[in-house]
């Protein structure tokens, strides 16, 4: 259990990083309000074509009379603008570290300057980073819908539904939401997906006390925002406790092959 505290607590650390440099929140909070932007933009666009959208799918229920013509599409409609915050919610974080993945990196490596020792860098050009880190996002967007499919069938499990799925749901967000943000580091120590994940199994306390948390306040979009710098930062303290320095300076070549990061 005393994992699940240090978890929490690299997540303020992170928060009191960016507190103590404000150039690097400032430069931070850029993708993740460029995201809100345009995530704000498509739900309005959703939320005002969402209607014509069901009228447009549901031809049969034309010639229904009232009230159920009125009942099956108002339904529908809140459905199908409750999946698109639901979608929001979900891919904000890979979105905003993919549109930031300049700033995002430049931030993970000034936190190992300050923290000390070495400062792994990837070696690769940066349109090369951007698909690796796209390529990995979708994989993960992939094992959540999968998580999500199961927990909604889950859900209609009386009692069990409404206490224990719940918390699993957000057990399974918070991890990936942290090995989506952890990604940026490890990645620059030529670590793939796959062998990132692993990393974080053989800590899941340590995992969860970062990540359920950080979930839960992302659930606010604003917060999640105003977040971001200081979860990125704590991330990097996280990959630091996860990779140990022992396991750093385990090659000679401090900078891994592309071939490496790019075997998954």
């Amino acid at each position: 259990m005393r994992d699940l505290g240090a978890g929490f607590g690299y997540l303020i650390k992170g928060q009191r990083w960016v507190g103590r440099h404000g150039r690097w929140f400032g430069i931070g909070l850029l993708p993740g309000l460029i995201t809100l932007v345009l995530y704000a933009a498509a739900l309005v666009g959703l939320g005002y074509g969402a209607d014509d959208l069901v009228d447009w799918a549901t031809p049969f229920a034309d010639g229904w009379s009232s009230p159920w013509l009125g009942l099956l599409r108002t339904t529908l409609t809140v459905l199908v603008f409750g999946l698109g915050l639901f979608l929001a919610v979900i891919t904000f974080t890979a979105v905003t570290l993919l549109i930031g993945q300049p700033f995002y990196e430049s931030l993970s490596e000034q936190v190992d300057r300050t923290e000390g020792g070495e400062v792994p860098e990837s070696g690769l050009p940066l349109w090369r980073e951007l698909w690796i880190s796209a390529r990995d996002s979708v994989r993960i967007l992939v094992r959540v819908g999968l998580y999500s499919v199961l927990l909604f069938a889950l859900g209609f499990i009386p009692v069990l539904g409404q206490t224990v799925v719940p918390a699993l749901g957000f057990c399974v967000t918070g991890y990936f939401l942290a090995e989506e943000l952890t990604a940026v580091a490890l990645q620059r120590r030529g670590m793939v997906l796959k062998d990132r994940l692993a990393l974080l199994r053989g800590r899941r306390l340590l995992t969860l006390g970062f990540g359920v948390p950080l979930g839960l306040a992302f659930l606010i979009p604003f917060v999640a925002v105003l977040l971001m710098p200081g979860a990125v930062a704590g991330a990097t303290l996280l990959a630091r406790d996860l990779v140990g320095p022992g396991d750093e300076d385990e090659d000679d070549d401090p900078a891994p092959s592309p071939y490496t990061l790019d075997k998954d």
